[in-house]
């Protein structure tokens, strides 16, 4: 496993790419005052070394159904377990997000619900029934998002050694 160096060249793209993910390479070049071909050699470099994990479109599940927006903690009967119970919850569509976390949850998952009432089936249905989750409570229903961003990486220091994954 090796190192990399995440220069100011690099952050300044991924500032760019991070507020929007569809911005011509030739705009970012234009924008870090460099050729296109170098703005396409760092990106590849940056998705090789496991910086950039990806682009996406970001749907508004409330103009698709899915009014409630619920976060759960998970209590593990056994914290071994926690990659079965990983992959159990995988196969739950309306999870988005799951987090190993510390304290008295095992696990922290956010999800979206058409409604209290399929929320309720989520947990009864779903999440209940595999086998290593003891216990979970529904922490708080999102009312609204009010924003949602990329961590802003000219908070960082000028260079940063990243390490190359496997």
């Amino acid at each position: 496993m090796g190192h990399h160096r995440i220069d100011r060249l690099d952050k300044k793209i991924l500032q760019l790419i991070s507020q929007d993910a569809r911005v011509p390479f030739l705009e970012v070049a234009r924008e870090c005052n460099v050729s296109g071909a170098a703005i396409h050699q760092r990106i590849q470099k940056l998705r090789n070394i496991g910086v950039i994990k990806g682009s996406e479109f970001i749907i508004d599940t409330y103009k698709i159904g899915y009014q409630t927006c619920a976060y759960i903690g998970i209590t593990l009967k056994n914290v071994r377990s926690f990659n079965t119970v990983v992959d159990e919850l995988k196969k739950i569509p309306e999870i988005v997000e799951c987090h190993y976390t510390t304290g008295k949850y095992s696990m922290f998952i956010k999800l979206y619900a058409r409604d209290n009432k399929h929320l309720l089936q989520i947990i009864l249905e779903k999440l209940t029934p595999i086998p290593d989750i003891t216990h979970t409570e529904t922490f708080q229903l999102s009312l609204d998002e009010v924003f949602h961003r990329q961590l802003s990486v000219f908070d960082t220091p000028a260079h940063t050694c990243v390490e190359e994954e496997d």
